[in-house]
């Protein structure tokens, strides 16, 4: 792995940052948001316009990417669900390590989505302040849930 010329100390300290810079990462990967949905669901396509697009820009699409599934497709292999199977559309499922841990059923709009979200994911322990990994620039109004206020535009020069 890393050439033989390299002091036992190097190696050790290459790989244990290596295991450290990738940690974060792996916790991410153990949970997911579960979509399921089916054609010609209106307020699937509701939830598209109005969240999708700005969610896996956001904190917490990067803490939960998002699975999108057909409502009568099987279960991926892994998914545990503990409560029945989902029968509205869309049904979101958060999962942690594979196992549900909460679900939103139906879509009433990005402000009960986003609080309902939040409100999921602190029970796996994610901390809003520190994203899985760094978010990317999105315009002000993209990413934050409407009703949110914007940054304050800077004070006019009076002069």
């Amino acid at each position: 792995m890393f050439p033989p010329r390299l002091p036992r100390h190097t190696r050790l300290g290459a790989a244990l940052g290596l295991v450290l810079a990738v940690q974060p990462l792996a916790a991410a990967a153990e949970r997911s948001l579960l979509m399921f949905q089916r054609d010609g669901c209106s307020y699937c396509k509701r939830w598209d316009a109005e969240i999708a697009p700005a969610y896996p820009r956001t904190a917490e699409g990067q803490a939960a990417p998002l699975v999108r599934l057909d409502i009568h497709d099987p279960l991926p292999e892994g998914v545990t669900l503990t409560g029945r199977a989902p029968v509205f559309t869309p049904t979101f499922v958060l999962t942690d390590a594979g196992t549900e841990v909460g679900r939103i059923e139906g879509y009433a709009g990005d402000e009960f989505f986003w609080v309902m979200l939040a409100q999921m994911l602190t029970r796996t322990g994610w901390d809003p302040a520190t994203p899985a990994r760094p978010v990317e620039a999105v315009p002000p109004d993209a990413a934050a849930p409407q009703g949110t206020p914007a940054a304050p535009a800077p004070a006019a020069d009076p002069t």
